[in-house]
């Protein structure tokens, strides 16, 4: 993949980020470098390697799921809308 200035302004649009024009060779110099390295990886043989390979054969903590009510956090967040009624927040009518 060619990173070139067409492709930076995309991004710019995607991202809605601005690039000063005298950052704009050196930001497409470090994104070509990225894409590079990215490439490299693609050329690593995988064949022999297991799809869930992980660095540790733990598994991940499992906790019991049990569903809890406590008011006093709802009570807390409403305190500081500007208004609410009945455990809602009050907000403007957007349409029509």
């Amino acid at each position: 993949m060619q990173v070139d200035d067409a492709l930076l302004t995309k991004l710019e649009k995607l991202s809605f980020l601005k690039v000063s024009d005298d950052k704009r060779e050196e930001i497409i110099n470090q994104l070509s470098e990225i894409v590079s390295f990215v490439d490299n990886l693609s050329q690593l043989n995988t064949d022999g390697v297991d799809d869930s390979f992980a660095m540790s054969d733990a598994s991940t903590f499992m906790r019991e799921d049990i569903a809890s009510c406590d008011t006093t956090i709802n009570d807390d967040i409403l305190r500081h809308a500007p208004q609410s009624a009945d455990h809602f927040f009050i907000v403007p009518k957007i349409i029509e």
